[in-house]
């Protein structure tokens, strides 16, 4: 039968009469034969399509392949092996130097007739190897779309683990070299189309993998950086930019304008290629990415590179206005080139020449998207004669051009140059640019970095959110004998009020300061904090006391409010106290230790300690977090592996605990385990092991932690034994012993430290721990209380329990969260989300005497997240605050705020702190206070105002001068032509297509 088929596709009959022959074998085909007769119909069929001189030909043999492999699948199945398909993909098939171009589409025919073989699972072995090999060879745009069609339909043979990474690797290296050699529309169409399932191909992976997505970018970014191309890279790698998810791209920006290793020629390459992006016709957000990198660049104070960057690519950009089809982003990243670039006029002068041709081709268009740019340019005009001031006759002819337009109000235009100047973020020009920055559009304020001073100033965003606390501070009345709390009211009272987008806190830097910091030297935020509030609560301790009354009402016992009042401020808002007890294993004795805390520094677990899911209820066993204890072997020789066993009652007359655990309510947003291809070995601290907490390595655990999980470990039983052996004062000896600790008071606001950073003995260097810790939003913390205390809550409440009960279930709400972005304590970045948390109900009113429930307040998310980063403010979310590991393996939670609800363990104390700032509104600050931020405020519109009129003498007198309209109309070019940049622009066509995409 194969030779009747190759002689009617080799003969000379009519296409016609051929089809007719043709049919008849393919019904022949259908029915029973020997293996041997369809091997040789295999053969003829996979010539025809892979050598066959004609689409006919080819045609034919896929016909005929698809009849056998549906009607004879066995000897299908024989025939299409795994050495036949490896011959054909390194060997190729046809004659030497005529190699087909087909095999990819030949295996793609062949793979549905055996994906449910046997022999299935080898063949797809097989070609994860061979498309990865396929793209190192770096093939052109029609071979890589055929494997990406192949790997799109079969996705089994997409290559795993980290050859995937690789594969996308190499993939974008094969985008980067991808050409369009002919200039007709459809061969433009064509390449168009084949880089497009390419880069889907990549979007299809980073879906299902998105530790491949960071590896992409930066092997994206290698090609870009290269100095040594004597090719610029294809501007078809703007495609894959366009698939990664915009919640990267802070972290991405920031990691690369922040990186030392990438050299300012290296970013100057990179940012000017991607500014060449915008001539490509099917990204998306390629005008964010511009943006964002110029943004971060801006931040970083990489000025040079934005000035040559700037002044060799703004005529491109503007070029691209042109064409419908690239507008929006090309208007978009000239649009911040130009508002960004206020130092000198140099920028936007280049473009004097080309705006009039330019305003006539828009007009001509007449469509809503020139419309549209008509309007954006005329206002992006507007404010660039108000910066630029003084070049009437360069001026003349654009002013002609754009006389039909809306002319923007001066706040519009003070809106975008404060908006977008470089100067926001940097002090370097200000000796001859004031700046008309404007607050960020949260309404909050900034703090200026004043040398690796992140860490302050993320402590200080911090306090400032915790609004009872700032309401107190600013209702501050007597100073005097408080020099470092009045820095701090002065410094609040100015981010309440100033006008500036950001303030310097100069002044509070130098007074808490620890003396043993190194100026300019990046610190641990936390030791901060803590040297902080110490010395906050110290200066009130030792001098005069602020609070003299906050007396609440008949309800609370003497012993209460006689307590309260001795209280100072900070331990009023942070302080907390704690229990420690350790019990003797051989006489049983008990002793106890009650100590403040103003925070709690929580150790990880061992990686080996089991965690329990994130639906559980209780991170531990409820009988493991009570102040139980170990019962004590019978034979002292006789030490248990595990502490974890059964317990006996307290004694010396201990109440039996009944013990609250440690809970998170309503959405917790788990965190995935962070990559570990780009994790950094770590040593883990623990306080709880002292092998682990001398520096030993230890792998990550495969499980993310939780905060609750490391409360939990915080408050688990210590067993003491061998060199923790515990001094018995009444056996007079060392014996092993158990150690428990146990909160009896909890804080207003609960401090919890995240201990990430261990000692290496061997480097010499604090390492970080860098396991992803998932952070609830509520959080309820088991709190033992004294039976006096117990009755005086329970007669203001109602709830589970009763005046017996041991523990109180007490309720935080998240309130700020102090990220640390890098790898070790001395170095990286510091910055934190934070939101004001605020009663549900206004105090007092109580439902039934009980507070309200969590459900009724929907859990606070309606409350919106704010993103302090030194002088950058912006809105976030809960969302990002529990991502942001997930993302960004460096950027790890280090210290969490949470606040206590009202109506729980000591409610009336707090209550009447939190009051302090609500019952008479907004505090009344005193009076030199309120005159310092005026005059600053009145400092600061004098300045703008100053360089307002300055820029505005030019630009005020054009309406009433007609020596700038005289003959304008005489002098109008009444050129025919089309209008453009370039001779061929607008020109349309396919040339004109082609000079837009490449």
């Amino acid at each position: 039968m194969d030779k009747i088929l190759e002689a009617v596709v080799m003969s000379s009959y009519p296409n016609n009469v051929k089809q007719g022959l043709v049919r008849r074998v393919i019904e022949a085909s259908k029915q029973p034969m020997d293996s041997e007769q369809c091997w040789s119909m295999l053969e003829l069929c996979t010539k025809l399509y892979l050598v066959g001189d004609t689409k006919y030909k080819r045609e034919i043999g896929k016909e005929v392949l698809e009849v056998y492999g549906h009607y004879h699948p066995e000897e299908f199945e024989e025939f299409f092996n795994v050495r036949f398909l490896l011959s054909l993909l390194q060997e190729g098939y046809g004659p030497l130097g005529k190699r087909s171009h087909y095999v990819l589409d030949y295996i793609q025919l062949g793979l549905q007739f055996v994906l449910e073989s046997p022999s299935a699972n080898s063949i797809f072995s097989l070609l994860r190897i061979e498309v990865l090999r396929k793209v190192c060879e770096r093939p052109g745009p029609k071979q890589c779309a055929k494997i990406s069609k192949l790997l799109s339909q079969h996705p089994q043979c997409i290559p795993t683990g980290k050859h995937q990474v690789l594969f996308c690797q190499q993939l974008i290296r094969c985008i980067g070299q991808f050409q369009c050699v002919s200039e007709g529309e459809e061969d433009i169409m064509e390449f168009l189309e084949h880089v497009n399932k390419v880069s889907g191909l990549l979007q299809r992976i980073w879906r299902t993998q998105t530790s491949a997505i960071l590896p992409s970018l930066k092997e994206l970014f290698t090609i870009i950086s290269s100095t040594e191309e004597q090719e610029a890279p294809s501007n078809a790698l703007a495609s894959v930019v366009q698939f990664v998810p915009l919640e990267l791209m802070d972290g991405v920006i920031r990691n690369l304008t922040n990186d030392d290793s990438i050299s300012d020629v290296q970013m100057m390459m990179a940012i000017g290629r991607m500014i060449d992006w915008v001539s490509w016709p099917l990204g998306k957000n390629i005008d964010k990415w511009i943006i964002a990198l110029l943004k971060g660049l801006a931040a970083v104070k990489k000025f040079s590179i934005l000035i040559e960057v700037t002044l060799s690519k703004i005529e491109k950009v503007f070029s691209k206005l042109l064409y419908p089809i690239v507008r929006e982003g090309a208007l978009s990243v000239l649009q911040y080139m130009l508002l960004s670039f206020q130092h000198s006029h140099e920028a936007f002068h280049l473009l004097l020449p080309h705006i009039p041709r330019l305003v006539a081709s828009l007009k001509k268009e007449d469509s809503n998207s020139a419309t549209s740019s008509l309007e954006q340019l005329a206002e992006l005009i507007h404010c660039m004669f108000f910066r630029f001031s003084g070049f009437p006759d360069l001026y003349e002819p654009v002013l002609e051009a754009i006389k039909a337009l809306p002319i923007p109000n001066e706040d519009r235009i003070k809106h975008l140059l404060g908006q977008n100047a470089w100067t926001s973020q940097k002090n370097e020009l200000a000796c001859f640019y004031p700046r008309l920055a404007s607050k960020s559009e949260t309404g909050k304020i900034g703090l200026i970095n004043l040398g690796n001073t992140c860490y302050m100033n993320s402590i200080i965003q911090s306090l400032f959110m915790a609004s009872d606390f700032r309401h107190s501070v600013l209702n501050l009345t007597e100073g005097n004998s408080q020099p470092l709390m009045t820095k701090l009211q002065w410094l609040f009272a100015f981010l309440e009020h100033s006008q500036r987008p950001a303030i310097s806190p100069e002044s509070f830097l130098s007074a808490s300061w620890p003396p043993w910091f190194t100026p300019g030297a990046q610190q641990d935020c936390s030791e901060y904090l803590k040297y902080l509030l110490d010395r906050l609560h110290e200066e009130e301790k030792t001098g005069k006391r602020i609070y003299q009354k906050l007396k609440e009402s008949s309800l609370m016992s003497q012993a209460v409010e006689h307590h309260y009042l001795n209280k100072t401020l900070i331990e009023k808002m942070f302080g907390g106290k704690m229990m420690t007890k350790i019990r003797c294993l051989k006489c049983l004795n008990v002793s106890s230790r009650e100590e403040a805390f103003t925070d709690l520094s929580l150790a990880f677990p061992p990686p080996d300690r089991h965690i329990h899911g994130p639906g559980s209820a209780s991170v531990l066993p409820v009988e493991e977090i009570g102040p139980q204890f170990i019962e004590p072997p019978e034979n002292p020789n006789q030490i248990m592996g595990s502490p974890w066993v059964r317990r006996k009652p307290p004694v010396s007359g201990d109440l039996p605990a009944q013990p609250v655990p440690v809970e998170t309510l309503g959405f917790q947003e788990a965190g995935e385990p962070s990559d570990p291809l780009s994790r950094d070995a770590v040593g883990a601290e623990s306080t709880k092991d002292p092998i682990l907490a001398s520096g030993e390595q230890v792998s990550a655990p495969k499980d993310s932690r939780s905060v609750p999980d490391l409360i939990n470990y915080f408050l688990s039983p210590e067993r003491l034994t061998a060199e923790n052996k515990y001094h018995c004062e009444k056996c007079a000896s060392l014996q092993d012993a158990e150690k428990v600790a146990e909160l009896t008071e909890g804080p207003h606001y609960l401090i919890l430290t995240l201990l990430r950073f261990s000692f290496d003995p061997r480097t010499m260097k604090r390492k970080k721990i860098l396991d992803n810790v998932s952070i609830p939003v509520v959080l309820k913390l088991p709190v033992l209380v004294s039976s006096e205390e117990n009755e005086d809550v329970w007669r203001h409440r109602k709830g589970r329990g009763g005046p017996g009960s041991s523990f109180v279930s007490v309720v935080y709400d998240l309130c700020s969260v102090v990220v640390h972005s890098g790898i070790s304590s001395e170095s990286g970045h510091y910055y934190c989300y934070s939101r004001e948390c605020t009663d549900a109900v206004p105090h007092g009113q109580l439902r039934d005497g009980a507070p309200k429930p969590a459900s009724d307040k929907q859990l606070d998310f309606e409350i919106q997240w704010y993103l302090f980063n030194d002088t950058r403010v912006s809105f976030s979310s809960f969302e990002s605050v529990s991502n942001v590991t997930s993302f960004f393996p460096k950027d790890t939670a280090y210290v969490l705020f949470y606040r206590q609800r009202p109506g729980t363990q000591s409610c009336l104390l707090h209550e009447a702190a939190a009051e302090a700032g609500h019952l008479h509104g907004e505090p009344s600050l005193n009076k030199d206070l309120m005159e310092a931020i005026s005059k600053d405020n009145i400092l600061y519109l004098q300045e703008q105002e100053k360089e307002a009129r300055n820029r505005a003498a030019y630009i005020s007198a054009l309406p009433k001068s007609p020596l700038w309209w005289r003959d304008f109309d005489r002098d109008k070019d009444d050129d025919s032509s089309s209008g453009g940049c370039s001779p061929a622009a607008g020109g349309g066509g396919s040339g004109s297509f082609h000079g837009l995409v490449f």
